[in-house]
């Protein structure tokens, strides 16, 4: 299982080392990279993430402040110029916490510390057939069969899950229904798309066309998508 990072870093030339460092860890798969601290937040808060190499010098939003209000089981590692706030970035349970300029050996002891557990739901949603998606009402709920789902797109506040047969609008996060689908049949090509591999007709370098329906690929989901692509062709 590949741990699912971003870098959020002001800095490029530090952002040049952590993606070289990224390019000889098996493990470790890069969907993002922000030089905005306040990007980043939207990010995390609509797609998953396993590990973030956080930069604490940031405009806008620190590093350490941005560390508080993530989600508690978004990992983190601190990469900075400044000793100064290791007790603190410490203190936020940070997995660790470098020194730039870091060395490629205390990168690999940082993620090696790093174990990331499957939610229960991703592991055991290989095997399912179905979900229930809330509507409105209470105790409301529509049942979906995953082989019917064509793509699932973000609304702001809410999702719309395209189907063969129907649409079903829910209040949710694109975040939320993903981690509700089984990975190996759904992937997501945009901060707005999840679609589903076997309903995919074809793609060229910028859309993904399913059912008559061109959608867009996100630069930050491209490299990704085509390795996931790439998997399968012949």
């Amino acid at each position: 299982m590949k741990i699912k990072c971003i870098i959020v870093d002001d800095e490029p030339p530090a952002i040049r080392i952590l993606e070289s460092y990224f390019q000889k860890v098996s493990f470790l798969e890069k969907v993002g990279v922000f030089n905005d601290s306040m990007k980043a937040l939207e990010f995390l808060n609509s797609q998953s993430v396993d590990l973030v190499f956080l930069d604490i010098q940031m405009p806008q939003l620190t590093g350490l402040q941005l560390s508080k209000i993530i989600s508690k089981d978004i990992k983190v590692i601190f990469t900075t110029a400044y000793p100064d706030f290791a007790l603190e970035g410490f203190e936020l349970n940070a997995i660790d916490y470098l020194l730039k300029p870091i060395s490629f050996e205390r990168f690999y002891q940082a993620v090696s510390k790093v174990n990331i557990v499957p939610k229960q739901a991703i592991k055991s949603n290989s095997q399912l057939e179905f979900i229930f998606i809330k509507t409105d009402g209470k105790n409301k709920f529509s049942k979906i069969f995953l082989n019917d789902i064509l793509y699932v797109e973000s609304l702001q506040n809410y999702v719309c899950i395209h189907t063969t047969v129907q649409k079903i609008i829910t209040h949710s996060s694109l975040k939320n229904v993903i981690e509700s689908l089984p990975q190996n049949e759904f992937v997501q090509i945009h901060k707005s798309y999840v679609v589903s591999l076997k309903q995919i007709v074809a793609t060229d370098n910028f859309s993904v066309f399913i059912n008559e329906k061109e959608l867009p690929i996100g630069a930050t989901f491209k490299d990704a998508f085509f390795e996931r692509i790439g998997n399968n062709k012949i």
